[in-house]
């Protein structure tokens, strides 16, 4: 533990696996308390004994994100066991099936938005209130390549991380003044277990075609998280409202 964020109160979503468990140890590396937010049980309850082994605190809370219940018991964890909620990461997401607008679902489009732009929206709302009454926080979101152009996805999650931009952006001019700060990183081509399910002769797929190329190698989730990590402290004291391409200059082309 090196103790750079020392005693901080840190939410990561998505703690189970991929990014989100690189975050949640990369944190408590660093000596903050982990709230390990999953939908998956083993995955939370799997990063928290990986944590308390090598001397850190962290818990698990099991649930939806989309579901104002759950979220209200995540922050309700991170104030009464860790006193507060000094970082929110925002970085559970789903993929969509890189369906083209006319092919989307309704049950698409509601799933996708919901669990990448509605939970984020909620938990970052219910986090707030601490954040302000202690006149500081950090905000990360994970948003996307798909969030800064038109042909890394379908347009569901297209939507959905273009909306996680928005939001990052809005926190970051609303809330400057009171101390607290948001920024997003944006990922390219991770090894993570998400797994794209595309019928590859619908005609997303076929419209996205060469397009849809990570031009950089594939990412360790562990470097997405040191840049989560980096934006949450304080030697990102004066970056608010970034979005940060993590993606070895795939944005850049």
């Amino acid at each position: 533990m090196s103790g750079g964020l020392d005693g901080r109160s840190v939410i990561v979503t998505g703690a189970g696996s991929g990014i989100g468990r690189a975050a949640a140890l990369a944190f408590a590396a660093e000596g903050a308390r982990v709230v390990a937010a999953d939908l998956n049980a083993e995955g939370a309850q799997a990063v928290v004994k990986e944590i308390e082994q090598a001397g850190g605190a962290a818990v698990a809370v099991v649930g939806d994100l989309g579901e104002q219940a759950v979220v209200d018991q995540v922050v309700d964890t991170a104030v009464e066991r860790f006193g507060g909620v000094d970082v929110v990461v925002n970085n559970a997401g789903i993929m969509d099936r890189m369906s083209a607008l006319a092919d989307v679902t309704d049950a698409e489009w509601e799933r996708v938005i919901r669990v990448n732009l509605t939970a984020p929206f909620l938990l970052t709302r219910a986090a707030l209130p601490h954040m302000l009454a202690a006149g500081r926080g950090a905000i990360v979101n994970t948003a996307s390549e798909a969030g800064l152009r038109g042909s890394a996805a379908g347009a569901a999650y297209t939507a959905s991380k273009h909306g996680v931009v928005g939001l990052t952006k809005s926190l970051a001019v609303m809330y400057r003044k009171q101390g607290i700060r948001a920024n997003a990183i944006a990922p390219g081509g991770t090894q993570t277990g998400i797994v794209v399910d595309a019928a590859q002769d619908a005609h997303g797929p076929a419209a996205l075609g060469p397009h849809f190329v990570n031009l950089g190698k594939l990412a360790q989730p562990e470097e997405q998280a040191a840049a989560i990590v980096f934006l949450a402290s304080d030697a990102a004291s004066n970056i608010n409202g970034v979005i940060l391409p993590v993606d070895d200059g795939w944005s850049a082309v």
